[in-house]
Protein backbone atom coordinates (compact mmCIF):
# COMPACT_ATOMS: atom_id res chain seq x y z
CA UNK A 1 0.00 0.00 0.00
CA UNK A 2 1.22 3.34 -0.77
CA UNK A 3 1.47 5.94 1.60
CA UNK A 4 0.86 9.75 0.26
CA UNK A 5 0.98 13.41 2.45
CA UNK A 6 -1.62 16.09 1.08
CA UNK A 7 -1.74 19.76 3.11
CA UNK A 8 -5.24 19.58 1.55
CA UNK A 9 -8.96 19.91 3.49
CA UNK A 10 -10.27 16.96 4.41
CA UNK A 11 -13.50 17.69 2.31
CA UNK A 12 -11.69 18.38 -1.25
CA UNK A 13 -9.44 14.93 -1.20
CA UNK A 14 -10.94 12.97 -3.36
CA UNK A 15 -10.58 9.21 -2.01
CA UNK A 16 -13.32 6.23 -1.76
CA UNK A 17 -13.50 6.83 1.90
CA UNK A 18 -12.35 9.63 4.51
CA UNK A 19 -11.24 7.71 8.05
CA UNK A 20 -12.47 10.43 10.66
CA UNK A 21 -10.83 8.95 14.35
CA UNK A 22 -13.46 10.12 17.50
CA UNK A 23 -12.71 9.48 21.17
CA UNK A 24 -15.77 7.87 23.31
CA UNK A 25 -15.78 9.91 26.21
CA UNK A 26 -15.52 12.95 23.48
CA UNK A 27 -18.21 15.71 23.81
CA UNK A 28 -20.08 17.44 20.23
CA UNK A 29 -18.20 16.61 16.91
CA UNK A 30 -14.51 17.16 16.79
CA UNK A 31 -14.89 17.81 12.59
CA UNK A 32 -17.00 20.98 12.74
CA UNK A 33 -16.31 21.91 8.89
CA UNK A 34 -16.96 18.27 7.85
CA UNK A 35 -20.34 17.90 9.51
CA UNK A 36 -21.71 21.07 8.14
CA UNK A 37 -20.90 20.08 4.69
CA UNK A 38 -22.74 17.03 5.38
CA UNK A 39 -25.61 19.14 6.62
CA UNK A 40 -25.18 17.28 10.47
CA UNK A 41 -25.09 14.29 9.45
CA UNK A 42 -22.34 13.19 12.09
CA UNK A 43 -24.29 14.50 14.64
CA UNK A 44 -27.63 12.56 14.00
CA UNK A 45 -25.40 9.12 13.59
CA UNK A 46 -23.51 10.01 17.33
CA UNK A 47 -26.96 11.26 18.93
CA UNK A 48 -28.51 8.18 17.46
CA UNK A 49 -26.28 5.94 19.46
CA UNK A 50 -25.29 3.81 16.29
CA UNK A 51 -21.29 4.80 16.64
CA UNK A 52 -20.51 5.31 20.58
CA UNK A 53 -16.75 5.42 19.08
CA UNK A 54 -15.85 2.71 22.21
CA UNK A 55 -12.55 0.61 20.81
CA UNK A 56 -12.47 -0.86 17.07
CA UNK A 57 -15.91 -0.04 16.20
CA UNK A 58 -16.49 1.28 13.04
CA UNK A 59 -18.99 2.69 11.16
CA UNK A 60 -19.83 3.58 7.24
CA UNK A 61 -21.64 6.54 5.76
CA UNK A 62 -22.14 7.73 2.58
CA UNK A 63 -21.59 11.25 1.58
CA UNK A 64 -23.79 11.64 -1.36
CA UNK A 65 -21.72 14.02 -3.22
CA UNK A 66 -21.79 16.57 -0.60
CA UNK A 67 -17.96 16.64 0.19
CA UNK A 68 -15.27 14.98 -2.20
CA UNK A 69 -14.84 11.80 -0.22
CA UNK A 70 -17.25 9.06 -1.34
CA UNK A 71 -17.66 8.02 2.36
CA UNK A 72 -16.94 8.41 5.72
CA UNK A 73 -15.22 6.10 7.86
CA UNK A 74 -16.04 6.82 11.82
CA UNK A 75 -13.83 4.81 13.56
CA UNK A 76 -13.53 4.11 17.95
CA UNK A 77 -10.46 4.70 19.36
CA UNK A 78 -11.96 4.33 23.17
CA UNK A 79 -11.22 6.79 25.85
CA UNK A 80 -9.04 9.30 25.37
CA UNK A 81 -7.28 9.42 28.60
CA UNK A 82 -6.65 5.45 27.49
CA UNK A 83 -5.27 6.23 24.13
CA UNK A 84 -1.93 4.97 23.16
CA UNK A 85 0.18 3.91 20.62
CA UNK A 86 -0.77 0.51 20.54
CA UNK A 87 -4.64 1.26 20.22
CA UNK A 88 -3.74 3.58 17.49
CA UNK A 89 -2.28 0.50 15.51
CA UNK A 90 -5.50 -1.79 16.30
CA UNK A 91 -7.65 1.17 15.24
CA UNK A 92 -5.71 1.44 11.78
CA UNK A 93 -6.28 -2.13 11.59
CA UNK A 94 -9.18 -2.36 11.98
CA UNK A 95 -10.44 0.47 9.23
CA UNK A 96 -8.06 -0.76 6.97
CA UNK A 97 -9.30 -4.44 6.79
CA UNK A 98 -13.11 -3.35 7.03
CA UNK A 99 -12.56 -1.00 3.70
CA UNK A 100 -10.19 -3.87 2.66
CA UNK A 101 -13.21 -5.89 2.73
CA UNK A 102 -15.31 -3.76 0.77
CA UNK A 103 -13.05 -3.91 -2.16
CA UNK A 104 -11.99 0.23 -1.97
CA UNK A 105 -8.94 1.37 -2.71
CA UNK A 106 -8.11 4.01 -1.80
CA UNK A 107 -8.32 5.43 1.57
CA UNK A 108 -7.48 8.93 3.38
CA UNK A 109 -7.17 9.97 6.85
CA UNK A 110 -7.96 12.65 8.85
CA UNK A 111 -4.66 14.28 11.02
CA UNK A 112 -6.14 17.73 11.83
CA UNK A 113 -7.94 16.06 14.87
CA UNK A 114 -4.94 13.26 15.61
CA UNK A 115 -2.02 15.79 16.11
CA UNK A 116 -4.04 17.66 18.37
CA UNK A 117 -4.94 14.95 20.92
CA UNK A 118 -0.51 14.62 21.18
CA UNK A 119 -0.71 11.54 19.03
CA UNK A 120 1.49 10.84 15.73
CA UNK A 121 -0.96 9.29 13.27
CA UNK A 122 1.88 7.29 12.34
CA UNK A 123 1.00 3.93 14.31
CA UNK A 124 -2.97 4.28 12.97
CA UNK A 125 -0.89 3.76 9.63
CA UNK A 126 1.23 1.24 10.73
CA UNK A 127 -1.82 -0.68 11.99
CA UNK A 128 -3.22 -0.10 8.91
CA UNK A 129 -0.06 -1.41 6.68
CA UNK A 130 0.77 -4.69 8.84
CA UNK A 131 -3.23 -5.44 8.74
CA UNK A 132 -3.20 -5.43 4.86
CA UNK A 133 -1.05 -8.30 4.63
CA UNK A 134 -1.77 -11.22 2.27
CA UNK A 135 -0.20 -14.90 1.81
CA UNK A 136 -1.37 -15.55 -1.92
CA UNK A 137 1.61 -17.31 -3.60
CA UNK A 138 -0.15 -20.78 -3.73
CA UNK A 139 -3.82 -19.03 -4.84
CA UNK A 140 -5.38 -19.35 -7.83
CA UNK A 141 -6.96 -15.98 -7.82
CA UNK A 142 -7.28 -12.62 -10.09
CA UNK A 143 -5.02 -9.53 -8.73
CA UNK A 144 -6.77 -8.86 -5.64
CA UNK A 145 -8.53 -5.64 -4.81
CA UNK A 146 -8.63 -3.81 -1.97
CA UNK A 147 -6.98 -0.88 -0.26
CA UNK A 148 -4.03 0.26 -2.40
CA UNK A 149 -3.80 3.77 -1.66
CA UNK A 150 -3.84 5.57 1.91
CA UNK A 151 -3.84 9.63 1.86
CA UNK A 152 -2.74 11.40 5.03
CA UNK A 153 -4.76 15.00 5.04
CA UNK A 154 -2.91 17.75 6.98
CA UNK A 155 0.59 19.29 7.72
CA UNK A 156 2.56 16.58 9.84
CA UNK A 157 5.08 17.52 12.86
CA UNK A 158 8.59 17.89 11.94
CA UNK A 159 10.34 14.91 10.86
CA UNK A 160 7.41 13.03 9.97
CA UNK A 161 8.71 12.03 6.48
CA UNK A 162 11.66 10.70 7.70
CA UNK A 163 9.72 8.67 10.41
CA UNK A 164 6.95 7.62 8.11
CA UNK A 165 9.82 6.21 5.58
CA UNK A 166 10.95 4.43 8.59
CA UNK A 167 7.77 2.79 9.35
CA UNK A 168 6.80 1.74 5.35
CA UNK A 169 10.86 -0.29 5.52
CA UNK A 170 9.59 -1.76 8.69
CA UNK A 171 6.35 -3.00 7.42
CA UNK A 172 7.52 -4.17 4.02
CA UNK A 173 10.02 -5.86 6.64
CA UNK A 174 7.51 -7.64 8.31
CA UNK A 175 5.84 -9.09 5.63
CA UNK A 176 8.87 -10.38 4.29
CA UNK A 177 9.01 -12.68 6.88
CA UNK A 178 5.88 -13.18 7.16
CA UNK A 179 6.07 -15.12 3.51
CA UNK A 180 9.12 -16.69 4.14
CA UNK A 181 7.66 -18.13 7.42
CA UNK A 182 4.35 -19.14 5.43
CA UNK A 183 5.68 -21.18 2.59
CA UNK A 184 5.89 -24.26 2.76
CA UNK A 185 8.85 -25.79 3.67
CA UNK A 186 8.68 -28.39 0.35
CA UNK A 187 9.94 -24.49 -1.44
CA UNK A 188 11.70 -23.06 1.78
CA UNK A 189 14.87 -25.05 2.19
CA UNK A 190 18.12 -24.55 3.50
CA UNK A 191 19.16 -24.07 0.06
CA UNK A 192 15.83 -21.55 -0.94
CA UNK A 193 16.76 -19.75 2.21
CA UNK A 194 20.38 -19.10 1.68
CA UNK A 195 19.65 -17.91 -2.11
CA UNK A 196 17.42 -15.54 -0.57
CA UNK A 197 19.97 -14.02 1.73
CA UNK A 198 22.47 -13.59 -1.48
CA UNK A 199 19.76 -11.65 -2.85
CA UNK A 200 21.12 -8.88 -0.26
CA UNK A 201 24.55 -8.56 -1.36
CA UNK A 202 24.36 -5.08 -1.57
CA UNK A 203 24.51 -2.06 0.48
CA UNK A 204 27.38 -2.91 2.34
CA UNK A 205 26.16 -6.40 3.55
CA UNK A 206 28.55 -9.46 2.21
CA UNK A 207 27.01 -13.47 2.67
CA UNK A 208 29.17 -16.11 2.96
CA UNK A 209 27.45 -19.54 2.52
CA UNK A 210 29.03 -22.72 4.69
CA UNK A 211 28.41 -25.85 3.47
CA UNK A 212 28.45 -29.06 5.15
CA UNK A 213 32.32 -29.91 4.70
CA UNK A 214 32.68 -26.40 5.47
CA UNK A 215 31.02 -26.75 8.64
CA UNK A 216 32.65 -30.30 9.19
CA UNK A 217 36.42 -28.55 8.65
CA UNK A 218 35.60 -25.85 11.72
CA UNK A 219 33.78 -28.91 13.59
CA UNK A 220 30.42 -27.83 13.97
CA UNK A 221 29.53 -31.72 14.95
CA UNK A 222 26.12 -30.16 16.87
CA UNK A 223 24.85 -27.95 13.92
CA UNK A 224 25.73 -30.52 11.29
CA UNK A 225 23.80 -33.56 13.65
CA UNK A 226 20.36 -32.57 12.94
CA UNK A 227 20.65 -32.33 9.24
CA UNK A 228 22.05 -36.33 9.18
CA UNK A 229 18.00 -37.05 8.33
CA UNK A 230 17.41 -34.68 5.86
CA UNK A 231 18.30 -35.25 1.84
CA UNK A 232 18.28 -31.56 1.93
CA UNK A 233 21.72 -30.22 2.61
CA UNK A 234 22.44 -27.59 5.35
CA UNK A 235 23.51 -24.16 5.05
CA UNK A 236 25.01 -22.24 7.67
CA UNK A 237 24.30 -18.62 6.18
CA UNK A 238 26.31 -15.90 7.98
CA UNK A 239 25.77 -12.15 7.10
CA UNK A 240 28.05 -8.94 7.44
CA UNK A 241 27.22 -5.58 6.80
CA UNK A 242 29.33 -2.89 7.53
CA UNK A 243 28.08 0.56 8.87
CA UNK A 244 31.15 1.64 11.05
CA UNK A 245 34.38 0.52 12.11
CA UNK A 246 33.06 -0.65 15.26
CA UNK A 247 32.95 -4.32 17.03
CA UNK A 248 30.08 -5.92 15.45
CA UNK A 249 26.92 -7.18 16.86
CA UNK A 250 25.71 -10.52 15.96
CA UNK A 251 21.86 -11.50 15.25
CA UNK A 252 21.58 -15.68 15.43
CA UNK A 253 18.19 -17.00 14.17
CA UNK A 254 16.97 -20.28 14.37
CA UNK A 255 16.39 -21.84 10.84
CA UNK A 256 15.25 -25.62 11.16
CA UNK A 257 13.23 -24.93 7.96
CA UNK A 258 10.96 -27.79 8.68
CA UNK A 259 11.12 -29.95 12.09
CA UNK A 260 8.81 -32.75 12.24
CA UNK A 261 11.07 -33.92 16.08
CA UNK A 262 13.55 -36.66 14.53
CA UNK A 263 13.69 -39.70 15.84
CA UNK A 264 11.79 -38.11 19.03
CA UNK A 265 8.85 -37.44 16.25
CA UNK A 266 5.96 -34.93 17.29
CA UNK A 267 2.57 -35.46 17.67
CA UNK A 268 0.92 -35.11 13.63
CA UNK A 269 -1.61 -33.13 14.63
CA UNK A 270 -0.39 -29.30 14.19
CA UNK A 271 2.85 -30.73 12.47
CA UNK A 272 2.17 -28.69 9.32
CA UNK A 273 2.87 -25.74 11.11
CA UNK A 274 6.46 -26.88 11.96
CA UNK A 275 7.31 -24.80 8.91
CA UNK A 276 7.38 -22.20 10.65
CA UNK A 277 10.19 -22.98 12.85
CA UNK A 278 13.06 -21.18 10.56
CA UNK A 279 10.98 -17.68 11.97
CA UNK A 280 13.65 -16.56 13.63
CA UNK A 281 16.25 -16.94 10.97
CA UNK A 282 13.80 -14.97 8.64
CA UNK A 283 13.61 -11.97 11.46
CA UNK A 284 17.05 -11.92 11.00
CA UNK A 285 17.40 -11.49 7.40
CA UNK A 286 14.77 -8.86 7.32
CA UNK A 287 16.81 -6.63 10.00
CA UNK A 288 19.85 -7.09 8.54
CA UNK A 289 17.87 -5.66 4.65
CA UNK A 290 15.87 -3.04 7.09
CA UNK A 291 19.60 -1.98 8.53
CA UNK A 292 21.41 -1.98 5.10
CA UNK A 293 18.23 0.25 3.80
CA UNK A 294 18.65 2.66 6.42
CA UNK A 295 22.75 2.56 6.08
CA UNK A 296 22.64 2.35 10.10
CA UNK A 297 25.76 3.31 11.31
CA UNK A 298 26.95 0.12 13.28
CA UNK A 299 28.17 -3.10 12.43
CA UNK A 300 26.26 -6.38 12.19
CA UNK A 301 26.99 -10.22 11.89
CA UNK A 302 23.87 -12.12 10.96
CA UNK A 303 23.69 -15.64 11.60
CA UNK A 304 21.30 -18.47 9.97
CA UNK A 305 21.96 -22.11 10.41
CA UNK A 306 19.44 -23.62 8.32
CA UNK A 307 18.51 -27.00 8.37
CA UNK A 308 15.78 -29.63 8.41
CA UNK A 309 15.13 -32.22 11.55
CA UNK A 310 13.82 -35.11 10.03
CA UNK A 311 13.79 -38.69 11.00
CA UNK A 312 15.63 -40.85 8.59
CA UNK A 313 18.60 -43.68 8.25
CA UNK A 314 21.28 -41.57 8.98
CA UNK A 315 19.06 -39.02 11.89
CA UNK A 316 20.99 -38.17 15.14
CA UNK A 317 19.31 -40.58 17.98
CA UNK A 318 18.74 -40.25 21.30
CA UNK A 319 21.70 -41.40 23.85
CA UNK A 320 24.49 -39.99 20.67
CA UNK A 321 27.06 -37.62 21.73
CA UNK A 322 27.70 -34.92 19.70
CA UNK A 323 30.68 -32.20 19.96
CA UNK A 324 30.32 -28.51 19.20
CA UNK A 325 32.69 -25.67 18.08
CA UNK A 326 33.41 -24.95 21.33
CA UNK A 327 34.73 -28.36 22.34
CA UNK A 328 32.61 -28.97 24.76
CA UNK A 329 30.42 -32.27 24.32
CA UNK A 330 26.46 -32.53 24.48
CA UNK A 331 24.40 -35.90 25.14
CA UNK A 332 21.38 -35.97 22.93
CA UNK A 333 18.17 -36.93 24.81
CA UNK A 334 15.81 -35.60 22.86
CA UNK A 335 16.46 -34.94 18.77
CA UNK A 336 13.30 -32.68 19.10
CA UNK A 337 15.28 -29.88 21.31
CA UNK A 338 17.86 -29.39 18.54
CA UNK A 339 16.83 -25.95 17.93
CA UNK A 340 19.29 -25.12 20.76
CA UNK A 341 22.12 -27.14 19.10
CA UNK A 342 22.40 -25.58 15.87
CA UNK A 343 22.36 -22.41 18.04
CA UNK A 344 25.11 -23.26 20.33
CA UNK A 345 27.58 -23.68 17.37
CA UNK A 346 26.13 -20.30 15.95
CA UNK A 347 27.06 -18.85 19.18
CA UNK A 348 30.69 -20.46 18.87
CA UNK A 349 30.90 -19.14 15.65
CA UNK A 350 29.79 -15.85 16.04
CA UNK A 351 32.39 -15.25 19.70
CA UNK A 352 34.87 -15.78 16.69
CA UNK A 353 34.60 -12.55 15.38
CA UNK A 354 34.68 -10.85 18.97
CA UNK A 355 31.45 -9.26 19.11
CA UNK A 356 29.92 -6.88 21.40
CA UNK A 357 27.25 -8.72 22.02
CA UNK A 358 25.13 -11.54 20.47
CA UNK A 359 21.50 -11.66 20.48
CA UNK A 360 19.63 -15.05 19.29
CA UNK A 361 15.80 -15.36 18.63
CA UNK A 362 14.40 -18.80 18.27
CA UNK A 363 10.69 -20.45 18.02
CA UNK A 364 12.91 -22.82 20.56
CA UNK A 365 10.68 -24.11 23.69
CA UNK A 366 6.65 -25.67 23.26
CA UNK A 367 7.60 -24.25 27.17
CA UNK A 368 7.52 -20.75 26.04
CA UNK A 369 3.93 -21.40 24.70
CA UNK A 370 2.59 -22.72 27.90
CA UNK A 371 3.88 -19.99 30.05
CA UNK A 372 3.34 -16.88 27.78
CA UNK A 373 0.87 -17.78 25.70
CA UNK A 374 0.63 -15.21 22.27
CA UNK A 375 1.39 -12.55 24.13
CA UNK A 376 4.96 -12.09 25.02
CA UNK A 377 8.49 -13.09 24.39
CA UNK A 378 10.35 -14.99 26.85
CA UNK A 379 13.87 -13.02 27.17
CA UNK A 380 16.88 -14.44 29.00
CA UNK A 381 20.63 -13.02 29.22
CA UNK A 382 23.60 -12.48 31.15
CA UNK A 383 23.51 -8.87 30.30
CA UNK A 384 20.99 -6.49 32.06
CA UNK A 385 21.66 -3.42 30.05
CA UNK A 386 20.63 -4.90 26.42
CA UNK A 387 17.51 -7.04 28.50
CA UNK A 388 16.68 -3.39 29.78
CA UNK A 389 16.67 -1.64 26.18
CA UNK A 390 14.76 -4.15 24.78
CA UNK A 391 11.96 -4.51 27.54
CA UNK A 392 11.63 -0.82 26.66
CA UNK A 393 11.07 -1.12 22.86
CA UNK A 394 9.19 -3.81 23.05
CA UNK A 395 6.89 -1.93 25.23
CA UNK A 396 6.60 0.56 23.12
CA UNK A 397 6.46 -1.25 19.96
CA UNK A 398 4.21 -3.81 21.64
CA UNK A 399 6.15 -7.04 20.76
CA UNK A 400 6.53 -7.31 24.04
CA UNK A 401 9.47 -9.48 25.85
CA UNK A 402 9.31 -11.04 29.51
CA UNK A 403 12.12 -11.64 31.90
CA UNK A 404 13.18 -15.54 32.46
CA UNK A 405 15.66 -16.45 35.40
CA UNK A 406 18.46 -17.85 34.51
CA UNK A 407 19.77 -19.17 38.15
CA UNK A 408 22.68 -21.40 38.23
CA UNK A 409 20.69 -24.30 39.80
CA UNK A 410 18.93 -24.45 36.07
CA UNK A 411 22.55 -25.75 35.38
CA UNK A 412 22.02 -28.58 37.30
CA UNK A 413 18.66 -29.59 34.88
CA UNK A 414 21.63 -29.90 31.54
CA UNK A 415 24.23 -31.63 33.64
CA UNK A 416 25.24 -35.11 32.08
CA UNK A 417 27.09 -38.12 32.93
CA UNK A 418 28.18 -38.95 29.39
CA UNK A 419 28.95 -35.97 28.28
CA UNK A 420 29.57 -31.81 29.23
CA UNK A 421 26.24 -31.45 28.93
CA UNK A 422 22.78 -32.47 27.57
CA UNK A 423 20.22 -31.10 25.30
CA UNK A 424 17.05 -31.06 27.77
CA UNK A 425 16.62 -31.96 31.38
CA UNK A 426 13.31 -33.12 30.37
CA UNK A 427 9.81 -31.20 31.17
CA UNK A 428 10.36 -29.20 34.42
CA UNK A 429 12.00 -25.98 34.17
CA UNK A 430 12.44 -26.62 29.89
CA UNK A 431 12.50 -23.21 28.79
CA UNK A 432 14.70 -21.84 31.35
CA UNK A 433 16.47 -25.02 30.88
CA UNK A 434 17.05 -24.52 27.09
CA UNK A 435 18.18 -20.90 27.54
CA UNK A 436 20.76 -22.19 30.57
CA UNK A 437 21.90 -24.31 27.62
CA UNK A 438 22.91 -21.47 25.17
CA UNK A 439 24.21 -19.33 28.13
CA UNK A 440 26.84 -22.01 28.57
CA UNK A 441 27.94 -21.32 24.67
CA UNK A 442 27.71 -17.58 25.25
CA UNK A 443 30.20 -17.42 28.21
CA UNK A 444 31.27 -14.07 29.04
CA UNK A 445 29.91 -12.47 26.30
CA UNK A 446 27.03 -10.38 26.44
CA UNK A 447 23.92 -12.25 25.30
CA UNK A 448 20.51 -12.63 25.40
CA UNK A 449 17.68 -14.89 24.14
CA UNK A 450 14.58 -14.20 23.03
CA UNK A 451 12.20 -17.30 22.54
CA UNK A 452 9.21 -16.18 20.20
CA UNK A 453 7.88 -20.23 19.63
CA UNK A 454 4.54 -18.57 21.26
CA UNK A 455 4.62 -15.65 19.32
CA UNK A 456 5.61 -15.82 15.66
CA UNK A 457 2.70 -17.80 14.90
CA UNK A 458 -1.23 -17.56 15.62
CA UNK A 459 -4.09 -19.03 14.90
CA UNK A 460 -6.56 -16.20 15.66
CA UNK A 461 -6.28 -12.66 13.52
CA UNK A 462 -5.82 -9.95 16.11
CA UNK A 463 -6.36 -6.41 14.65
CA UNK A 464 -3.48 -5.91 12.55
CA UNK A 465 -1.90 -9.81 12.62
CA UNK A 466 -3.98 -12.07 10.04
CA UNK A 467 -3.92 -15.65 11.13
CA UNK A 468 -0.45 -17.05 10.41
CA UNK A 469 2.98 -15.87 10.57
CA UNK A 470 3.12 -12.55 12.55
CA UNK A 471 6.50 -11.36 11.58
CA UNK A 472 7.42 -10.66 14.83
CA UNK A 473 11.03 -9.92 16.11
CA UNK A 474 11.72 -7.50 13.38
CA UNK A 475 10.05 -4.16 14.68
CA UNK A 476 11.71 -5.00 18.21
CA UNK A 477 14.97 -5.54 16.93
CA UNK A 478 15.58 -3.08 14.04
CA UNK A 479 13.92 -0.42 16.35
CA UNK A 480 16.66 -1.59 19.03
CA UNK A 481 19.40 -1.35 16.54
CA UNK A 482 18.48 2.21 15.73
CA UNK A 483 18.28 3.32 18.92
CA UNK A 484 21.34 1.88 19.75
CA UNK A 485 23.33 3.12 16.74
CA UNK A 486 22.33 6.80 16.62
CA UNK A 487 23.49 6.40 20.90
CA UNK A 488 26.75 5.14 20.02
CA UNK A 489 27.12 7.67 17.25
Amino acid sequence: MKVHVKECKDIEWPSDALILPFCEDEKGVPYPDIDDALKGLLRKVIASGEFTAKRSQVSLLHTGERIRPERILLTGLGKKGELTKERLRQAGGKAATYLDGLGLSHASLSMHHVLPMHFSPLPFIEGAMLSLYKFRRYKKEDKASGLKEFTLLGKPERDFLDSLLWTEHLVTAVHFVRDLVNTPSNDMTPTAIAEIAKTLKKHRVSVTVLEKKDAERKGMGAYLSIARGSQEPPKFIVLRYKGNNGAPLALIGKTVTFDSGGISLKPGEGMEKMKYDMAGGAVVLAVMRVASAWRLPLNLIGILPATENLPGGGAFKPGDVVKTIAGKTVEIISTDAEGRLSLADAIGYAKKSRPKAIIDIATLTGACSIALGNEAIAMMGNDTCIMERLKAVGEDTFERVWQMPLYEEYGEYIKSEVADLKNTGGRTGSLVAAGYFLKEFAGDTPWVHLDIAGTAWIEKEKPYIPKGATGVGVRLLANFLKELSYEDN
